[in-house]
């Protein structure tokens, strides 16, 4: 079972889902945010790479016109606990 609390993510999916883990996308966030936000963690994914996994990204919808899109989230992430139980990852 993977661990939700990862901090180092070895592929763009996975940093993505990083970034919606802690709330990046309740605002919308340009590809260019996104890569300054994740240079200043470490991560530094290619263009290519990382633009397929915003466009794979199921949680996550894009807006605006080629070239200018913004990236935010469809819901904010909620995470299975033990036994079915639901946890939620929102400041409530």
């Amino acid at each position: 079972m993977r661990n939700p609390k990862i901090t180092v993510a070895k592929t763009a999916t996975e940093a993505l889902r990083m970034l919606w883990r802690d709330g990046l996308f309740r605002t919308p966030k340009t590809q260019p945010q996104i890569v300054t936000h994740l240079a200043g963690t470490g991560h530094n994914f290619g263009a290519p790479e990382l633009g397929m996994a915003l466009k794979r990204a199921e949680y996550l919808t894009r807006r605006g016109t080629r070239g200018c899109y913004e990236y935010i989230q469809k819901y904010p992430l909620v995470e299975e606990k033990s036994r079915g139980e639901k946890m939620r990852h929102l400041d409530d």
